[in-house]
């Protein structure tokens, strides 16, 4: 079963930033996941734009670049003349007064669009966004810091999900508490990727190697 993982950054070593970028490549990951907070839309700061553009100069990977900022239309360009056509950029649409004008910029770009869904958005006030992004990337746990706990009424949000993504033309991501069982229950049901934390990929004795051998290696 294919199916595509991605490193969130914002957990890596980053005394050894380069080093990590080289020992994710090598191991086979599929992208890299970059969380750019601005602590005001979520209560805390993590990777910024200067380290953005250092992982996009350090890797051929594809970027997946999630804003977590308040007004992004107002800033979105400065990230954008700093990735490469076919790299994703998410925002909020809570987060924004048209998100469909940011939405745009990032298609005009080049770029692929995509929203992230907070636990507590619903599937119906971002109905209208569905019909414009490719990916949808829907958040298990709480924006703003990792090794939170994964919240249960989520999957019912996955699942809605799920059944529009076809009609809607558009991909399904998973971010936070991402764990194998939540990748046996949801790969085979249709979700694309999964963003990898703490949980499963960072902070761990074992080489990024053999933990993204296992998981792919998973019995469904």
């Amino acid at each position: 079963m294919q199916f595509e993982l991605t490193a969130s950054m914002m957990c890596a070593d980053y005394g050894h930033l380069e080093q990590e970028v080289k020992n994710l490549e090598e191991a086979g990951i599929d992208s890299f996941h970059i969380d750019i907070m601005d602590g005001r839309y979520v209560p805390n700061f993590a990777m910024s734009l200067n380290d953005m553009r250092y992982i996009a100069s350090a890797t051929a990977k594809p970027l997946d670049v999630h804003l977590m900022i308040e007004h992004p239309n107002n800033r979105i360009g400065i990230f954008l003349e700093h990735l490469r056509k076919g790299d994703t950029v998410y925002i909020h649409p809570e987060a924004e007064y048209h998100p469909s004008t940011t939405l745009q910029a990032i298609i005009n770009a080049g770029m692929i669009p995509g929203i992230a869904v907070n636990p507590g958005t619903s599937v119906e006030t971002v109905m209208e966004m569905l019909r414009i992004v490719k990916k949808v990337l829907v958040m298990s746990v709480n924006p703003g810091n990792a090794g939170q706990m994964f919240l249960p009424y989520v999957g019912k949000k996955i699942t809605k999900l799920l059944s529009l993504k076809e009609d809607m033309d558009f991909e399904l991501y998973w971010d936070g508490a991402c764990s194998a069982d939540k990748i046996l229950e949801y790969a085979p049901r249709g979700v694309k990727g999964f963003v990898l934390g703490t949980t499963l990929l960072f902070g761990k004795t074992q080489p990024y190697g053999e933990t993204l051998a296992n998981i792919r290696e998973l019995r469904f």
